[in-house]
């Protein structure tokens, strides 16, 4: 099998936030940030399989129930709490072969996206987790529902975070870029919120809500321990952005495949936030998939 093309970068990147709300973290003073590096791995490509596709776009019908290698991990700290956070898998776009945005619709994922799904949920497998969290809407909850059937001896339920829900698109939802308008699209990517469109939010409205859900989960996540989330793209990208500390007006230009995983410690002394890969997607020879407005 080849071996999936990544990107990689020879760094971990951590970043002492003054995010933090959660019980047992220390907040710091805006004037305190800082940034460090150490040597590590950070995954921020994409998986790709050149294997040839079925007629329904898949190289199989099946995974096989194996162990998925991915990057290298430290054990969690003492201090730290870990979390995974995992985008659904390819979803039939609304729009069919005219690509729509569609944002906070309750759109279905593929055949392809399932088995995507299916392929993160083996992942997580050999993690051991203390929660699995996931969005309300019914592609994340698809993927989270893979994660916890593949670890079987939980019987957990599920938490649903209504803070971890797709940006909402309002009006823009069922339209074309093309019919939104590029110029439109660039403002409203470098958060220029008077475009928000009519019913939708903007870019800050969403990363405010998905960082006070997050703060939850961590909340109940105890120190030494790892949670997962299934949510989408622009979810994951408030976190990560807040974790790497890029600015909200450019987290747009963050590449998270579907059903990729993304692993952050978040430590409860120092406030330091440690990406240690962003965008792993395994890989188990199935088709790229298609994934275009969102």
């Amino acid at each position: 099998m080849k071996l999936p093309a990544l990107t990689i970068s020879l760094l971990t990147f951590q970043r002492k936030s003054a995010a933090f709300t959660v019980k047992n973290f220390v907040p710091v003073k805006k004037s305190t940030v800082s940034t460090t590096f150490s040597a590590s791995i950070v995954f921020s490509a994409v998986s790709s399989s050149d294997s040839a596709p079925t007629s329904d776009g898949m190289t199989s019908n099946n995974i096989i129930d194996t162990d998925i290698a991915g990057p290298d991990l430290p054990p969690i700290s003492a201090t730290a709490k870990r979390l995974f956070l995992v985008r659904h898998g390819e979803v039939i776009n609304p729009g069919g072969d005219r690509p729509v945005y569609y944002g906070a619709m309750d759109v279905s994922l593929s055949k392809l996206g399932e088995l995507e799904a299916k392929a993160a949920g083996m992942y997580l497998k050999q993690i051991e987790l203390q929660h699995i969290a996931a969005s309300p809407l019914s592609r994340a909850i698809y993927g989270a529902n893979q994660v916890k059937d593949y670890h079987k001896s939980s019987q957990q339920d599920l938490k649903i975070y209504p803070g971890f829900t797709e940006l909402d698109r309002g009006d823009w939802c069922g339209k074309t870029k093309g019919e939104i308008g590029d110029e439109m699209m660039q403002r409203f990517d470098a958060c220029d919120e008077s475009v928000t469109p009519k019913g939708g939010e903007s870019y800050p409205a969403l990363k405010r809500r998905v960082l006070a859900a997050r703060d939850e989960l961590l909340d109940i996540t105890d120190c030494g321990k790892a949670s997962v989330v299934v949510s989408h793209l622009q979810v994951t990208r408030s976190m990560l952005s807040e974790a790497l500390g890029i600015p909200t007006e450019q987290m747009a230009g963050l590449k998270i495949a579907t059903a990729s995983i993304t692993c952050i410690d978040y430590d409860s002394k120092t406030s330091e936030q440690t990406v240690h890969f962003q965008s792993f997607k395994p890989e188990t020879g199935l088709a790229k998939s298609r994934d275009g407005a969102n």
